[in-house]
């Protein structure tokens, strides 16, 4: 009997080069067969809204204003070296120029892949946001101890 491979990965970064890590080892993985799971918690929400770009979401003045700062998946900046915002638009431009999958081509291949996105409750919760501000390949809004328990028996990797 062969044993399942699985990968469980907790999204915590909004950062663009970390979130292209996130989806480039869920889309490798999922292409060989591994049951994928992602947990978006804190910034790594932003990778998962429905709203990719920055907008006022959210319950209450200082989550829709929180959350517009943090924007969207096509607002996420560069850890390292952003110059104000523009750096992941060169980066994206350096990716295509040599056949690297962008972000939004290793998002979409995760998706299309099958990877399992979990959005966290509680980063949810602080965040003022609903369900409803999320993609509908969200899968579940789970707590950690659900996902830890999906996550048994296989690598977990923290980004």
């Amino acid at each position: 009997m062969t044993e399942q491979k699985k990968l469980s990965i907790i999204s915590m970064s909004g950062d663009f080069d970390k979130v292209i890590a996130v989806f480039t080892l869920a889309s490798g993985a999922a292409a060989v067969g591994y049951d994928v799971n992602i947990f978006f918690t804190f910034w790594g929400l932003n990778s998962i809204k429905k709203k990719t770009g920055r907008c006022f979401i959210g319950s209450g003045f200082l989550a829709r204003f929180f959350n517009f700062l943090l924007g969207g998946r096509r607002s996420l900046p560069l850890s390292r070296l952003n110059f104000g915002g523009l750096s992941p638009l060169l980066m994206t431009k350096m990716m295509k120029g040599k056949n690297v999958a962008t972000l939004e081509e290793l998002f979409d291949a995760s998706k299309a892949l099958g990877v399992n996105f979990y959005a966290c409750e509680m980063a949810m919760h602080v965040l003022g946001l609903e369900r409803g501000d999320f993609i509908a390949e969200v899968k579940d809004v789970l707590g950690v101890a659900t996902f830890l328990e999906l996550s048994k028996g296989g690598q977990t990797l923290f980004i």
